[in-house]
């Protein structure tokens, strides 16, 4: 009982609790949010509004807010806020029924919801490094938490109907900022020597504004701009093909039962690759899948490809938190891991506004422009490597 009880209280334990809670709410919104508003009245457009506003407000301010995590004495009071916050802000959806209160609500609840992810990632792999712990396990229930989620929307949605839909979202969100009461801190006791003091590393976010820095963070953003595509639009060219949406839902668990699994083994691949070699074979990885797709193969082929979401988004992201963990200290964490995020929403944004039209215009042919993301990808890596050879 007193090693159970000793497990409980490991920091990693903790911090792998609260990720298993991180996506929860999200899951609920990425499988009903826009149909419940399609009940409401409100139309395509203004759906494709409040989808869009919190996005492009999460550009504006979340550097601001990493940077405010950074100098907190510990990235826990941040993440601890933000939550409570996003916990607290989402009992809105009880009382507004148009689109310009919606609007409002979602655009709170958004923000301060997805402003959690890069700062809790930053101070968790800072953590881990410390300790000599593997990242890897501790992010996997992030990814754990989003399939449960979506299944148990899944079967909310089937007994209660659509009413189900914003007691639920609320319940998750309230139940996330419960489990942050429990979070462990982050930083190093001052007294304890931190890797970071023992090797050189940026101490402001400018240090390290270079091209050689810069271009993997880009070439993560088009790798992960593909995803976005991925989760947002492929169904639907999937579906104009005529595959049935049964088989779509598998296609996608698929893909985020491989995501978790790169995630808990990753320990014994990170321990072998360079952080920029993880995103060039990322980049390889989403031009092999993306070609094959618009080449509009077969059930079973389409299922393989699905597997190398374990790289192109769990080997990649883990190359790309880990590099920026290499060359900047603790005193920018956050904020270097929220500009990482600012890329990936803005190169998002651009993406599902250009491949909207192009799917369109050249159905599943478009996947083509999708491994040509790949293809820049590789090219911003391997510049980068060849300026700053990896360590």
């Amino acid at each position: 009982m007193s090693s159970f009880l000793a497990f409980l209280a490991r920091a990693e334990t903790r911090a792998s609790v609260f990720h298993f809670t991180v996506f929860l709410p999200v899951s609920v919104s990425a499988v009903y949010f826009a149909i419940w508003l399609s009940g409401r009245g409100i139309s395509p457009e203004q759906i494709g509004i409040i989808n869009a506003v919190p996005v492009l407000v999460l550009l504006l301010i979340n550097l601001f807010i990493g940077r405010l995590a950074d100098r907190a004495s510990d990235w826990r009071t941040m993440i601890l806020i933000m939550a409570l916050l996003a916990g607290s802000v989402p009992i809105g959806l009880f009382f507004v029924d148009e689109f310009w209160g919606i609007l409002l609500v979602w655009t709170l609840v958004a923000v301060t919801s997805g402003s959690i992810p890069p700062v809790v990632d930053a101070a968790t792999v800072r953590m881990t490094t410390r300790n000599g712990s593997d990242f890897g396990t501790v992010r996997a229930w992030g990814t754990v938490g989003y399939v449960v989620g979506t299944a148990l929307t899944g079967m909310a949605i089937v007994w209660w109907g659509s009413v189900a839909f914003v007691p639920l979202f609320v319940g998750l969100s309230l139940f996330r900022a419960l489990i942050a009461l429990q979070l462990p801190r982050f930083r190093a006791p001052p007294t304890q020597e931190v890797v970071a003091a023992a090797i050189p590393r940026a101490r402001a976010l400018k240090q390290v504004m270079k091209p050689w820095f810069v271009l993997p963070v880009i070439a993560y953003a088009l790798v992960n701009a593909t995803h976005a595509v991925l989760s947002t639009l492929a169904a639907l060219v999937w579906h104009n093909e005529g595959v049935s949406e049964g088989t779509i839902g598998q296609l996608i668990a698929v893909g985020a039962g491989a995501e978790a699994v790169m995630m808990f083994v990753w320990r014994r691949v990170g321990a072998r690759v360079s952080a920029r070699h993880m995103i060039l074979a990322a980049a390889l990885a989403t031009i092999v899948r993306w070609t094959v797709m618009g080449l509009n193969p077969p059930i079973g082929v389409l299922f393989g490809l699905q597997t190398l979401h374990a790289v192109t988004y769990a080997l990649g992201y883990f190359g790309l938190v880990h590099f920026i963990a290499n060359w900047t200290s603790e005193d920018i964490a956050a904020e270097a891991q929220s500009f990482a995020f600012v890329l990936q929403q803005a190169m998002s944004v651009v993406t599902l506004m250009t491949f909207g039209w192009l799917i369109a215009q050249w159905g599943v042919a478009s996947f083509f422009a999708a491994a040509g993301l790949g293809v820049a990808a590789l090219v911003c890596v391997l510049i980068s490597l060849r300026m700053m050879p990896a360590k």
